[in-house]
């Protein structure tokens, strides 16, 4: 007698994990690639939530009398751990996401087992412990937006950074020749111009980078404000991250734009505020001058300087901290 093996394909559904996390066949399992998804993750937040919970769902079985009385006896601090607990399903970390669901739930636990829980009135202590919790619990989640808040200017600014870079390197290594196969042909002096503008250009983007990166220290959480408002929850800590990202792009391009600016009016003599310690014409050889390509050090650091100093000074543009933001925070 034969056996006959029958093979049953089962299809693959995906499936919820803990913490929004979902499994798909793409991805074996969620195992195969799981350094793209450690990076996708912290760039832009953990996944959505399938199942999101309400404060209710996490109550533990049997204390439902006693959650109806901690209403009654803390309106409050109920709607305050609700608010929280819909926040922190949110986040932009994982590990903060955990954390702060597993803190309400034992909040919650601890006082619907406290024994003051059965008090006519709301007892003081019980008061002070509940919301010294949801102080600590604020104080994470604000902290995790400015996390998502920095994370992703600095990626903003690494992107525009890295395509600074081409941009630099794309005319100083193979312009000429690239302009030469369309017909454009450069003397010394063309060449010489139009290196200075571009590497000009691309130091002001540098000093945009560095310019941002100053300020941002320590302003992430002031920058995670005014992103909301100064409303919690009006903006999820994802959207600020991406929206950063976009900001620091935005910044470098203000960068490359005030240094090419700066270059024009300086090298064309309409703003002659400073004397150029050497231009193209001294470099370039002419009838009856021989040039001077020593010169040549002098142009490129006058002009990376001038660069530098126009880019760092992107904050002309809308500043990026706000200064009535700022006179707010210093007056508190």
């Amino acid at each position: 007698m034969t056996s006959v093996t029958v093979l049953v394909r089962r299809r693959a559904f995906p499936t919820p994990r803990p913490g929004g996390y979902t499994q798909s066949m793409g991805d074996n399992g969620g195992y195969r690639h799981p350094w793209w998804r450690g990076t996708r993750i912290s760039v832009d937040r953990a996944d959505s939530e399938l199942r999101p919970e309400g404060l209710m769902d996490v109550v533990p079985v049997g204390m439902d009398r006693a959650y109806v009385q901690f209403g009654d006896l803390y309106p409050e601090q109920q709607l305050q751990l609700q608010l929280l607990y819909g926040a922190s399903q949110s986040a932009f970390e994982p590990h903060t996401r955990v954390s702060a669901r597993v803190t309400v739930r034992r909040v919650l636990g601890n006082a619907l087992s406290d024994p003051r829980l059965g008090d006519a009135k709301p007892n003081e202590h019980l008061t002070e412990y509940l919301d010294q919790e949801i102080a600590d619990l604020r104080g994470r989640l604000a902290q995790d937006s400015a996390t998502a808040v920095s994370r992703g200017l600095n990626i903003g600014l690494g992107l525009g950074a890295a395509a600074s870079l081409v941009l630099l390197a794309v005319p100083l290594l193979g312009g000429v020749g690239l302009l030469g196969t369309l017909g454009v042909t450069l003397n010394c002096t063309n060449r010489w111009s139009l290196l200075g503008a571009v590497v000009c250009g691309g130091v002001g983007a540098f000093g945009a980078v560095l310019s941002v990166l100053v300020r941002l220290r320590g302003s992430a959480d002031q920058l995670a404000r005014r992103q909301t408002d100064g409303r919690e929850g009006v903006v999820v800590p994802g959207q600020m991250a991406r929206s950063m990202r976009h900001e620091g792009l935005y910044r470098v391009f203000v960068g490359w734009v005030l240094a090419l600016a700066v270059y024009f009016l300086f090298s064309g003599g309409i703003v002659p505020i400073f004397e150029v310690p050497a231009t193209a014409a001294d470099i370039c050889p002419a009838p009856g001058r021989p040039g001077s390509p020593v010169k040549g050090t002098d142009f490129w650091g006058f002009w990376c300087a001038v660069g530098f100093v126009a880019g760092f000074n992107e904050r002309w543009a809308f500043g990026i901290l706000g200064r009535d933001a700022a006179r707010r925070q210093s007056k508190s």
